[in-house]
């Protein structure tokens, strides 16, 4: 899969989040091989229940990237918490769409709830001149329903892209830190006070094995 095009980050209005010490920036990319060293049912879609929905490692490393390179995370801690959280919540990239227990409208590949899809779909429109989604359509689905809107953000393009949006936009400083440092705690803090969700010993042992490669 190639990429087409990359995004100029400077354009989209996001706020700059500075702090002291800056956390070292990540120079090297993600490849597939990380991907499947994490999770190597990632490595392909053979026995994916849900076919139209599955990526594998090659298919999701360049997503992914783009996503850390438009959203401006550099740091590798940072990197690797929003690739564990994928990773869980899609099953390996198995799934894009929430099928248990079935919350029509969520999805993408942090599995986002559907009022924060709505919330990503508007932004996109209102920041993203090329993402193929305008404010009218936004207006259009949401007035269908929350599985629309799920349809607007749900592309390889912008499902890999969910959960650093969710962090750039909806996560404070503080959060964003503790996963810079990738301590645990930052783990725990980011899971329970951002994302909403529990700390469980599955959600912990795939970060425990991002974290372990220390770099790309």
């Amino acid at each position: 899969m190639r990429l087409k095009a990359f995004f100029v980050i400077f354009s989209l209005g996001l706020p700059v989040y500075m702090a002291a010490p800056v956390p070292p920036c990540n120079v090297a990319r993600l490849t597939s091989a990380d991907i499947i060293a994490m999770a190597p049912k990632a490595s392909s879609c053979a026995a994916a229940p849900f076919p139209s929905e599955c990526a594998t490692a090659t298919d999701a490393a360049p997503w992914v990237n783009m996503a850390y390179h438009l959203f401006d995370i550099h740091a590798f801690g940072t990197q690797a918490a929003l690739l564990s959280l994928m990773l869980y919540e899609s099953g390996s990239f198995k799934y894009d769409i929430n099928h248990y227990p079935g919350v029509p409208g969520q999805g993408t590949r942090n599995m986002q709830t559907p009022v924060f899809n709505l919330k990503y779909a508007r932004w996109l429109a209102a920041n993203v001149t090329d993402s193929g989604i305008s404010m009218q359509q936004v207006e259009d689905a949401e007035t269908e329903g929350p599985v629309q809107v799920l349809a607007l953000v749900n592309g390889d393009r912008w499902s890999f892209a969910s959960a650093a949006w969710f962090l750039a936009t909806q996560c404070d400083e503080v959060i964003r830190l503790g996963l810079a440092a990738y301590t645990e705690q930052g783990w725990n803090t980011y899971l329970t006070e951002c994302v909403g969700t529990t700390v469980t010993d599955d959600r912990t042992s795939i970060w425990k094995k991002t974290i372990a490669l220390e770099k790309w």
